[in-house]
């Protein structure tokens, strides 16, 4: 007994220690930003992914996530039960962009070194008309066409201190490139060009309490944590996001066969660098751990509305495959769609 409550001490003051070092850091790197709002670069780091969590309104910093917690809070992978878990989908952003997505974690020795993940992102911006000032009718003329690409590789990992208490971070390798661009014309007529692209290295960290109350679980996290980055002649931050969640089945207080019926409760306090502070909330009622419907909505919000979105699961003897949709109104831009598709072995 004497030894358990020892080790319980001890983790205890780890968590306390990170909460506060996580605490301090992320006053310190906000605090130097407060009157710079939307002055981030390399925003596709920002855009929700998973349709799960897009159809739960992003309030997802408590909730066990899978592989796909890589994007929101890594520490949420320290439950994994399985063997491997992983989930790849897209996202049909506004403007036609198009982004793919994959994660994987690993629990290579049942948890007792951890749990180990990688993932990556692709996005595609599509296909642009390149143009160049010149003295014709028109007053430019055509140079082609440009297709700018951004990529992120991330390696990430959890692990449990103790039935309450679990810790998550990843590092990622991000990349954004514009492509080659006409920039200039000689007086013989000829083309300058320069390749506009910029790399950088982001840093996530996330811890997760369970309160033993329940299944009432908090949550915390820090993303796209870098240096400031240097492009051309401007420098700017990554959009460094700092989020606090609680979540909650609200069927625990009542006498329900919770085999057949479970419905999430989450909300998500959020503050980024490059918007106001926004409140997060989600529900997700699921019927035999097998069909969820789920609903989100955040605020304040410039044009993202509501969200909803259906999931469906299903067990096999040694695997499981579940498949999740996704639905965003975005004001005047395009209605946002995702899929999501989660392989358990």
């Amino acid at each position: 007994m004497r030894i358990k409550q020892v080790f319980y001490m001890r983790n205890i003051k780890i968590i306390l220690s990170l909460i506060l070092f996580i605490s301090l850091f992320s006053e310190n790197s906000f605090s130097q930003e407060r009157e710079k709002l939307a002055q981030t670069g390399l925003k596709f780091l920002s855009v929700p992914l998973d349709a799960r969590a897009t159809g739960l309104g992003d309030a997802v910093t408590s909730l066990n996530m899978s592989s796909s917690a890589m994007f929101y809070n890594p520490s949420t992978m320290a439950d994994l039960n399985n063997i491997a878990l992983v989930s790849f989908g897209t996202t049909k952003w506004i403007a036609d962009i198009n982004y793919i997505f994959g994660s994987a974690a690993f629990n290579l020795f049942d948890g007792d070194y951890g749990i180990f993940a990688v993932s990556m992102v692709a996005v595609d911006y599509g296909e642009f008309q390149g143009t160049v000032f010149a003295p014709t009718d028109d007053g430019y003329i055509d140079v082609g066409t440009f297709e700018p690409k951004a990529y992120a590789f991330g390696i990430g990992y959890a692990k449990k201190l103790s039935e309450k208490f679990s810790i998550g971070g990843d590092v990622r390798y991000v990349k954004q490139s514009i492509g080659t661009a006409i920039t200039d014309i000689t007086s013989d007529g000829q083309f300058v060009s320069s390749d506009y692209k910029i790399d950088a290295v982001s840093f996530d960290f996330g811890i997760l309490y369970k309160t033993g109350y329940k299944s009432l679980n908090f949550g915390m996290s820090v993303r796209n944590f870098s240096p400031e980055i240097e492009y051309e002649e401007e420098s700017f931050q990554l959009p460094l996001t700092f989020k606090l969640g609680v979540s909650v089945d609200a069927l625990d207080f009542f006498e329900v066969d919770k085999e057949m019926h479970s419905f999430l409760f989450s909300v998500d306090a959020s503050h980024p660098r490059d918007f106001t502070e926004q409140v997060f909330l989600g529900g997700e009622y699921t019927f035999m751990k097998i069909f969820s419907i789920r609903g989100g909505y955040s605020f304040p919000n410039d044009e993202q509305e509501f969200t909803a979105g259906l999931g469906l699961k299903k067990d096999f003897s040694n695997y499981f495959i579940g498949v999740d949709y996704s639905y965003t109104r975005f004001g005047v831009f395009s209605d946002v769609q995702r899929f999501t598709v989660n392989i358990g072995l």
